[in-house]
Parts: structure tokens; C-alpha cells; sequence
């Protein structure tokens, strides 16, 4: 898998360079004693790669049956996987899996099935952890509703984290989307719920990593 910057983190990294490189410049020219700015230079690199590893965006192709396959949005752990009734959109019981991720995984965001898109909204929130359940409902979150060519409903939902601060959502109401694509990022920490009809094969479990793009979580009937 190729690895590139994402689009949403060339500007931030810029001007974090800009910053770090003027700070550590005066510093090496102010500061008599070599040895602070040495270590504000070792920190400054650390704080660099950190933020660089945090807006990578590796290029991803599912090889495997797209026609009714479910894939995780995003990378991380799975921390919910229950019947529960959605009351935004679907208005009937489902079966939600959430993912959660930290800080240090790929927060790119992808499509979880091929379709159309029928609903997209946005909603101002809380910023509660977002490995609580009550985030998926209370937290800053965008939802998207894909409808299959087999004509089922899926629900995709980003929800901000205690960390995020930003929910970015590329796709528009009418719009096709293929499993390849991407449909948006969370800046700094999040969670993504999917919601699926009652009678779709589950393949996750509980605390199952899985990787964006790739891991097939269900299938649809």
C-alpha cells in the first residue's frame, strides 16, 4: 500500500514546519547554553513526525466481492457491535458496529459500500470521549446514508472525539460513491458507527482491529 499526506494535512504540517523552524532558529541563535536548544530541536522533530504519521494517507483497494460487502470505514478497534433503534434517518432497529480510534491511526475516513448517497447532515455537538456510547448521539457528528444498488440502507456516522475538533465530509446528497473513495476525516481522535439492516451477516467481533478500506466487517443479505 502506498502511503501519501492527505490533502486536509498539507497546510497544518506547513505551517507547523514554518513554526518549528523559525523557533529553533532563535533559539540556537539566543540561547547560549547548546544544550536547550538541542533538546527543543529533538522535541520539535518528534512533534513533527508525530503530526506528519498523523495525516498519512495510505492508498487502499478492496480485491475481494464489492456487490453487498461491508468494510470498516476507518481504522481501529471495535467497541460496539449491538441492535439498537436509529431515530435520525432509519427510523427502525439496526445493527450498529463502531470503531474506535486513537490518536495514532490513520484517520482517513472511507466509503463502507457502493451506492448512492441519499442523506447528508451535519450536527454542532458535545466533545465527550468518544469510546463512550452516548458520543454516537451527544458529540459534533456528520451522517451519511448510502443506498446500495441492491437497494439497502446504510448509515455512516462520524462522530468527533474529546481530542477532535473538526469533522471533514466529502460526499453530497445524489452522488454514486465506490468502496475505494473516501468519505471524509476526523481531525485528532473520533469514532465511526455503521449501521446495518437486522439480517446482515456479521463478520466483526468486539476488539477486532480492523484497517479502513479493507477489513470486510459484514455482508450484506
Amino acid at each position: 500500500m502506498r502511503v501519501k499526506i492527505h490533502r486536509e494535512g498539507t497546510n497544518i504540517i506547513l505551517l507547523l514546519l514554518f513554526i518549528l523552524v523559525i523557533f529553533n532558529g532563535l533559539a540556537f541563535l539566543f540561547i547560549s547554553y547548546k544544550m536547550i536548544p538541542i533538546i527543543f530541536a529533538v522535541v520539535s522533530g518528534i512533534l513533527f513526525l508525530f503530526v506528519v504519521n498523523f495525516f498519512r494517507s495510505p492508498r487502499r483497494h478492496f480485491k475481494g466481492e464489492k456487490t453487498n460487502a461491508v468494510l470498516a470505514s476507518v481504522d481501529g478497534t471495535i467497541v460496539a457491535l449491538e441492535e439498537v433503534y436509529e431515530p435520525e434517518y432509519l427510523k427502525r432497529n439496526v445493527m450498529q458496529i463502531s470503531i474506535f480510534m486513537t490518536i495514532f491511526n490513520v484517520h482517513a475516513n472511507w466509503v463502507p459500500v457502493e451506492g448512492v448517497v441519499k442523506y447528508v447532515t451535519h450536527h454542532a455537538g458535545r466533545y465527550l470521549n468518544a469510546y463512550l456510547p452516548k458520543s454516537s448521539t451527544e458529540n459534533e457528528r456528520s451522517t451519511i446514508v448510502i443506498e446500495t444498488d441492491t437497494g439497502h440502507e446504510v448509515l455512516v456516522r462520524q462522530v468527533a472525539g474529546a481530542i477532535a475538533r473538526r469533522i471533514v465530509t466529502y460526499p453530497e446528497q445524489g452522488e454514486r460513491v465506490y468502496i475505494d473513495d473516501q468519505i471524509g476525516f476526523i481531525k485528532f481522535g473520533s469514532r465511526v458507527d455503521i449501521y446495518l439492516p437486522l439480517d446482515s451477516e456479521i463478520f466483526a467481533k468486539l476488539g477486532d482491529k480492523t484497517v479502513g478500506g479493507i477489513t470486510e466487517i459484514a455482508h450484506l443479505k
